[in-house]
This record gives C-alpha cells, sequence and structure tokens, in this order.
C-alpha cells in the first residue's frame, strides 16, 4: 500500500445520507464501502499463523483467562423495560434525529459484525493456537454486539440480512500490521466513545432517547479487552513499533480520527439530544484514545496543534461540498469532485505531517479501563 492508495482508503470525502425508510435501504445502506462506513477486511492468514505471543506470555494467559471467564455472556440480553422505552421515547423524535440514529445504528452494526466475519475467517484457516483462541472469542464477542444492534434495528423493521451483508459487501485487503494498527484504533477509541456517551447520559438520564445506551459501559469494556489483545501482538513484535512502521502508525491515528470527527459533524441532532457539542465530544475521544494508545504507540498526535482542528474542519467542509457537488452529476460536476478531492488530499497531508509528541513504552503493557 503507497501513500496515495492508504489516503484514498480513508475516503472521508465520502458519505452517503440517504434516509432510511424500508428495510431495503437499510440493507443498501451496509453495503456501502467506505471507512465511514465501515468495510468488511481479509489478510494474510499465513503471516497470522506464525504471530508469536511468547515473550508476553504472562500478560496473555491472564488475558485468556478474562476471556474465558466471559464476564459479559448475560449482558446482551432486553430487559423488559426496553420495548417500553423504544415506544416511549423513539416516538418523541423529529424524523431528522432518527435518520441519525438509524445511521448510527447501522454503522455499528456493520462495524462490529466486520469484526466477527474478520476474527472468524483468521480462526477457520490458522492452526497457531494463541491466535485461534483470541480469535474465537473476539468472535463470540463482535457477534453478540452485532446481534444485540441487530434487534434494535428490528423494532423499525429494518434488520439487516447478514448472511447476505457477509455474501455481497466488498472486502478490502490489509496485510497483517494493517490489521493491528486499525483494529487496535478501532477498538480502543470505540471503548472511548461509547464510555463518553455513557457517562453524558449517566449524568443526564433525561437525554437518553433509546434504551440501547444503558448497555455502553459494560459493552464498551469488550471493546477495551479487544484492543489489549491487538497491543499486546504489537508489543510482542518490536519491530512493528519502528522505523518506517511509525509513519504508518501516524497514518492510522490521522485516518481514523479525521473520519470519526468528519462523520460526527454529520449528525448534529443525534449530538444535540445527547447534550453533546460534537467537537468537544471528539476531542473529549481523542484525549482518552491518546492517553491509552501510550501503551502501545511510540507517538501522539498533537491534537492542541493550533492548525489541527482548523484541518479537522476543512476536511467536513470538503466532505459536505462533495456531497452536494455530488447531487448535481454532470461533467463540470465531476470536475468539481475531483478539485475539491485534491484539496482534501493536500489538507491531509499538512494534518499528517504536523509535530507528533515521542512516547516512552510503558513496562507494563496492560491498562484497566477506569474512564
Amino acid at each position: 500500500m503507497n501513500a496515495q492508495t492508504a489516503f484514498m482508503e480513508t475516503d472521508f470525502t465520502q458519505l452517503l445520507v440517504d434516509s432510511v425508510d424500508t428495510v431495503e435501504d437499510a440493507n443498501k445502506k451496509a453495503l456501502v464501502s467506505t471507512v465511514l462506513a465501515p468495510r468488511f477486511y481479509t489478510t494474510d492468514f499465513a503471516a497470522m499463523d506464525k504471530i508469536d505471543v511468547s515473550s508476553v506470555r504472562k500478560e496473555w494467559d491472564n488475558m485468556m483467562q478474562e476471556y474465558e471467564g466471559d464476564n459479559n455472556h448475560d449482558h446482551f440480553q432486553r430487559d423488559a423495560e426496553f420495548a417500553n422505552e423504544v415506544k416511549a421515547t423513539m416516538s418523541k423524535l423529529d424524523d431528522h434525529l432518527r435518520q441519525e440514529f438509524y445511521d448510527f445504528l447501522i454503522g455499528s452494526l456493520t462495524s462490529e459484525f466486520s469484526g466477527c466475519i474478520l476474527y472468524n475467517e483468521v480462526r477457520k484457516n490458522i492452526s497457531n493456537p494463541d491466535i485461534k483462541k483470541l480469535m474465537t472469542y473476539m468472535a463470540r464477542d463482535e457477534s453478540r454486539h452485532a446481534g444485540f444492534i441487530n434487534q434494535s434495528l428490528k423494532d423499525f423493521n429494518f434488520g439487516i440480512d447478514l448472511g447476505e451483508l457477509k455474501k455481497n459487501k466488498k472486502y478490502t485487503y490489509f496485510r497483517p500490521k494493517f490489521i493491528f494498527y486499525a483494529t487496535y484504533l478501532s477498538e480502543k477509541i470505540g471503548y472511548a466513545r461509547y464510555i463518553t456517551i455513557f457517562r453524558q447520559l449517566e449524568r443526564n438520564p433525561d437525554k437518553r432517547f433509546h434504551p440501547i445506551f444503558r448497555w455502553f459501559e459494560r459493552w464498551c469494556n469488550d471493546e477495551f479487552r479487544h484492543g489489549e489483545s491487538f497491543a499486546l501482538i504489537m508489543r510482542a513484535d518490536p519491530k512493528l513499533l519502528k522505523g518506517m512502521n511509525v509513519w504508518w502508525i501516524r497514518f492510522f491515528l490521522l485516518a481514523v480520527y479525521a473520519t470519526m470527527y468528519v462523520r460526527d459533524h454529520t449528525r448534529p441532532a443525534m449530538h444535540d439530544a445527547m447534550g453533546l457539542n460534537a467537537t468537544e465530544y471528539d476531542f473529549e475521544v481523542f484525549r482518552i484514545t491518546s492517553e491509552i494508545t501510550r501503551q502501545v504507540f511510540p507517538i501522539l498526535l498533537d491534537i492542541d496543534h493550533s492548525y489541527f482542528k482548523k484541518g479537522l474542519d476543512d476536511l467536513t467542509a470538503l466532505s459536505n461540498a462533495i456531497n452536494q457537488a455530488k447531487e448535481n452529476p454532470g461533467f463540470f460536476s465531476t470536475l468539481r469532485q475531483a478539485w475539491l478531492a485534491t484539496k482534501a488530499f493536500v489538507v491531509f497531508t499538512k494534518l499528517y505531517f504536523l509535530p507528533v509528541i515521542p512516547s516512552e513504552l510503558p513496562k507494563n503493557i496492560r491498562i484497566q479501563p477506569t474512564w
């Protein structure tokens, strides 16, 4: 993967926000393949089979015991209040908020199911007992998450056909180290997002417009543990965190932060309903994620740099402009889209080369979800 291809993989200038009015609309939206609408991935299974975690054996075995203990085995069950709360709260929401929430649920389900598929495929195609066991546990967790979200979509008659999604959605090949960087970040930033929302609604229960948010605290601890797994894999192979690979870490950090920022600023009604300012929420998530990633990444993005927020705002504006241009297809619209995409590439490049903050790797790799 070269730099240009990597930038195109982020594809944060593309976001389809078509309304979801039927189950067909919901399934069509789930099939969209951009980073803003999560992709499905495949990788080099032979390379995954060669992973050696012997240098982190003690931490690894402790983590396997946690997975085996399965402290969330009874968590993803809808209690008696769930259906009543859905009816009582969702009936009061305006159409714009409903559409943003549907988009959130579909994107979240697709992301969880993406992990389930990848982990299952790795499990089936390797013999390495350590990695095989890990993939089995993580696929179990992600399957629960996806199924739980799908139950909520079915409340609105928008259930996703997971079998068809697995068969028809485009798959993107990533080398194992890219899987490690991207998935580690995805799991950790997922924790930061969910716990920030949970804490906000814990303080302001009147703003919890759907009962699914009550499950977020224990749910995001699964995400946290998944991230710990990839942290151990990367710390077990020090070359993944040195040399030219630091530039890839830098790329994935920026790509994940930028896509989150652009995506969240397309959901103003949902954030307003929860009493969150999208920009303040995103920067809180960035700060939590930066604290967490010190466990494994030798650099941090300087999110307080004067250009960082400006660059993210520029990417958001360019994303909106590209989407507007797409509404009027034609030769000049295509030229405008290309020009705007070039401007987005320039902004992303400027963000990429901002000074970063060196971070010394701690002796103790594992951390606890204390936010």
